[in-house]
């Protein structure tokens, strides 16, 4: 029997057609690699299946002449759906080698594997079969036209299925690391930004290549009323308006209380432990697939959970902060001074650690921990702390114990940001030069919280009104600075605020002093 009678061979069995899929723009076609020593084997193959698709894409066949050439072309091409591979070419079993490379070495169990051999008796099918991770095994002479489609079909179908369960797998992977830079999240912001990449990076896309946005919502409220906290490419401050095709698939999606898609967008909706709603809006230019249905449906889910975490951890840190505002407004009160001085102090601070190149994380627990850095003087008697004048060395000695007492009043509290404040406290007035107390700490001895706190602590002290004093002109303040630049201040930081000075005047303009407090 000749290579053209076992191709082309009548099929007892009903005519196989292809499967009928809908037609789409050019498809990236099935790739199958030939591997066979004989010419016309591959000339065969090529004529038979012409025009050969499966779920409307068609093939292209990759040619290799023997298992060392296959090795270049396996290399080459990262994606071989199907391999059909001659057993005995440059040796007896160099198609069987060529199997075990695939497979130990090159590490791919994705493709399909089909050995065909004109010499049976060089390597038994139960053999093979049973010792070779292969997914079929045909001599040439049973393998006709219509067998081998049916082949193609096979190995084509089960080709498509691991791939789909990888892409699951992969795309779940994405899924819980985004969980995790959820949980990492210090701010709704920084959520918000972590949405828009997670979500692009979950459909394998450019950032630029979809529109997403995520919103909450009021469930109670027949209206829909939105807080959007992430759309892609725009900022989502006060009036900010989303398109009104999305708006509209919100509020439809709000009136169902279930996501919903279509061919070429997704709209999530879940509902949070305390009834706030969550939607996610993505679309693309391209369908969405149902892996990319599943994945969303999932990755808005964690959206939903994580939003709450960093929502109730927002809450808390407001917490933090007003308790701090509070605490450290009482004190100056007390000592005539207005509460908006702690406000400046802490804006003040932040931007300095910022500038200073500190971690986000730990620049704001220095902007809560500041407030706190003159707690101390509640234990200072009201003569000696209002005192208009001048004061003398015993009422001086008492009034330099505040540093300490503002210490031992924080230093128990398990809080960080607690903690913070009494190394604040503590070491606010020290000076870079060591001459300064109550330990006359020097240089970089004094914690870097402290020489923050300490700089903008006398900057908004000269630059503001109190009732003993009037502020200074700024040119003065900035003189004061140049002289005690590393003198009374860490010279880095004394660069930092003369070199951004219209920053921290914004910020003295943004809380301004009550004038019915001085």
């Amino acid at each position: 029997m000749t290579n053209q009678d076992f191709l082309f061979g009548a099929d007892q069995d009903f005519p196989l057609h292809a499967e009928t899929t809908h037609t789409s723009p050019p498809a990236e076609p099935w790739l199958v690699l030939i591997v066979d020593d004989d010419e016309s084997i591959h000339q065969i193959t090529n004529l038979v299946l012409k025009g050969f698709q499966f779920e409307g894409r068609p093939l292209q066949l990759l040619h290799a002449y023997s298992a060392k050439a296959a090795l270049l072309v396996l290399e080459q091409h990262q994606h071989i759906a199907v391999a059909i591979v001659d057993v005995v070419m440059e040796s007896n079993h160099a198609g069987l080698d060529l199997v075990k490379t695939i497979r130990s070495d090159l590490k791919n169990h994705q493709i399909r594997l089909i050995l065909r051999t004109g010499q049976p008796g060089e390597a038994p099918e139960e053999h093979v079969i049973r010792d070779y991770d292969i997914n079929d095994y045909k001599n040439k002479t049973e393998v006709t036209a219509i067998k081998l489609k049916t082949l193609l079909y096979s190995a084509l179908r089960a080709y498509r299925d691991i791939c789909i369960i990888e892409n699951n797998k992969k795309g779940l992977e994405r899924v819980i690391a985004s969980t995790v830079s959820f949980l990492e999240c210090d701010s709704l912001q920084e959520f918000a930004s972590i949405i828009l990449g997670q979500a692009a990076s979950l459909l394998g896309l450019e950032h630029s290549q979809i529109f997403c946005c995520a919103a909450t919502g009021d469930p109670r409220q027949q209206q829909l009323s939105l807080d959007i906290i992430a759309a892609s490419g725009h900022a989502t401050g006060p009036g900010f308006q989303l398109p009104e095709d999305v708006e509209a698939k919100l509020a439809q999606v709000h009136q169902l209380k279930r996501s919903y898609h279509g061919d070429d967008y997704f709209v999530g909706y879940f509902t949070t432990n305390r009834g706030l709603e969550n939607f996610l809006y993505v679309s693309k230019d391209s369908k969405f697939d149902q892996i990319d249905h599943h994945l969303l449906s999932y990755f808005a889910s964690n959206i939903a959970v994580a939003y709450e975490n960093v929502r109730l951890r927002e809450l808390i840190k407001e917490s933090q902060r007003e308790l701090s505002y509070i605490l450290g407004e009482a004190v100056e009160k007390r000592s005539k001074e207005t509460g908006s001085h702690v406000k400046r102090v802490a804006n003040f601070s932040h931007l300095l650690a910022v500038k200073y190149g500190l971690s986000g994380y730990d620049a704001e627990k220095i902007k809560l921990a500041s407030p706190l850095h003159d707690v101390g003087k509640i234990a200072i008697p009201d003569y000696i702390l209002n005192k208009p004048g001048k004061h003398d060395a015993d009422e001086w000695a008492i009034m330099r114990t505040h540093a300490e007492v503002g210490h031992q009043i924080l230093q128990k509290s398990q809080n960080e940001i607690l903690q913070y404040g009494a190394v604040i406290a503590h070491e606010h007035h020290e000076r870079w030069d060591g001459m300064g107390y109550p330990r006359g700490l020097k240089g970089e001895e004094i914690h870097i919280a402290g020489r923050i706190t300490a700089l903008a602590d006398v900057f908004d002290a000269l630059a503001s009104e109190r009732c003993y004093k009037p502020a200074w002109p700024m040119p003065k303040v900035v003189q004061y600075m140049h002289e005690q630049k590393g003198a009374q201040f860490d010279p880095v930081l004394t660069d930092i605020l003369l070199s951004h000075l219209d920053e921290f005047l914004a910020i003295r303009d943004a809380f301004p002093d009550d004038e019915s407090q001085l």
